[in-house]
């Protein structure tokens, strides 16, 4: 078995993503690597023995690669069931193939976030002003059901995002539920070119103050450069107060999320911890040289994930920081990427994310200081405007404090 290649793995324009590592088939868990690897006293794993039996006596003619794809990935579907884990995936040669050619930079997108799959299908995020999605009428809450036709759901929503994504000015049709419900409407799109705008800052008046408002769509290599710009010409405007929306933010690039968080947390606090059978326990710190910011409000959706969600915990941790919205994905998890002898690749999960006071989100997110929910039918971000309220109530009480 080849030795897995060391990478990280970032899926631009905020799609989720996880960390793609290293490792052996030593490093498998026991039930896995049992299979895989045969015993020194024993000439082939059961596995093959399996396979063998199959291909010689089986009363119709079968695909010995057809039915080696059906055997690992029946063994990862029952690591998924036993152990409630979402993202672990047996990705075939061609599945393989896809995923690597999407990642070169050749591709073209149609300009939105998507959150996590799941059996109903994958539910779009944030869609980007002019692009083709936007152009064609998606819209946030959306739930992408169909690629081309053919139905992606319960799929690895890193094998959806390849899909979707192509040469740019080649069509795709995504088949879709809008708004989540009712019955399925094709989408044709053309890809283009997506220039992902890592954040967005404004100034917006509140109770007669100036608040700061600052958008990170994406986790992906920049975000710490980018957050502490847009931090700083928000409180160079005068911001008595920052509102951070971390909402659709799927995540990215671990180390990503340690520079954000080092925007704000002082050097030497702890961001994230992660635990690891394989790979052993780490404690990652800020790095300093944070702003001195006023107030912030954190803002989250259950689309908020990874290192989204370990930016949003590292605040409210450390600095008592209030998260307005409601609780968060719960990725919890990193993956390690291991490649197959017959072109394919594992997807495990290997390890866990712990708050910095060692609290695991795996399953269950971030838990807000303060439910705010958005509508379906909303016309109004009332999300946001409870963000607004909740910071201007913070300026507030600081203001005050500060005159006694």
């Amino acid at each position: 078995m080849k030795t897995a290649t060391v990478a990280v793995w970032a899926v631009i324009g905020g799609m989720l993503l996880g960390m793609w590592a290293g490792g052996h088939p030593d490093n498998l868990p026991d039930s896995l690597r049992q299979i895989f690897v045969a015993d020194s006293g024993q000439e082939q794993s059961v596995s093959d023995q399996a396979a063998d039996l199959i291909q010689g006596n089986y009363f119709r003619a079968t695909d010995p690669d057809q039915v080696e794809d059906s055997s690992v990935d029946g063994m990862v579907r029952q690591l998924r069931r036993q152990y409630h884990d979402r993202f672990s995936h047996y990705f075939t040669p061609e599945q393989n193939k896809q995923l690597s050619e999407s990642l070169e930079g050749s591709f073209s997108g149609v300009g939105m976030t998507v959150g996590t799959s799941s059996d109903k299908g994958l539910e779009v995020g944030y869609v980007f002003r002019k692009s083709p999605a936007a152009k064609a009428g998606l819209k946030a809450g959306d739930l992408i059901v169909e690629v081309d036709g053919e139905s992606i759901r319960g799929e690895d929503v890193n094998l959806i995002v390849a899909k979707i994504k192509g040469p740019e000015g080649t069509d795709v049709t995504l088949g879709v539920r809008q708004g989540g419900k009712g019955k399925v409407k094709d989408f044709k799109l053309t890809r283009a070119q997506i220039r992902v705008p890592i954040t967005a800052n404004r100034i917006r008046e509140v109770d007669g103050r100036k608040l700061g408002y600052v958008q990170l769509t994406t986790f992906s290599q920049g975000a710490g450069r980018a957050l502490r710009r847009a931090v700083q010409r928000v409180t160079d405007k005068g911001a008595e107060g920052i509102v951070l929306d971390l909402r659709d933010n799927g995540g990215g690039l671990l180390e990503e999320a340690i520079y954000t968080s080092s925007v704000f947390l002082d050097k030497g606090d702890v961001v994230v911890e992660t635990r690891s059978r394989t790979q052993g326990n780490q404690v990652f710190k800020a790095t300093g040289d944070n702003l001195d910011t006023p107030p912030v409000v954190v803002l989250v959706n259950r689309n908020t994930a990874s290192a989204a969600e370990i930016l949003a915990a590292a605040l409210q941790t450390d600095l008592d920081i209030p998260v307005v919205g409601t609780r968060t994905f719960g990725k919890g998890l990193f993956q390690q990427v291991m490649d197959l002898n017959n072109g394919g690749s594992l997807d495990l999960s290997v390890g866990e994310f712990l708050t910095a006071d060692g609290v695991s989100l795996a399953h269950k997110g971030l838990k807000p200081d303060v439910y705010a929910p958005l509508p379906k039918d909303a016309t109004r971000d009332v999300q946001l405007n409870r963000a607004f309220g909740v910071l201007s109530d913070e300026v507030a009480a600081g203001t005050q404090s500060d005159s006694e």
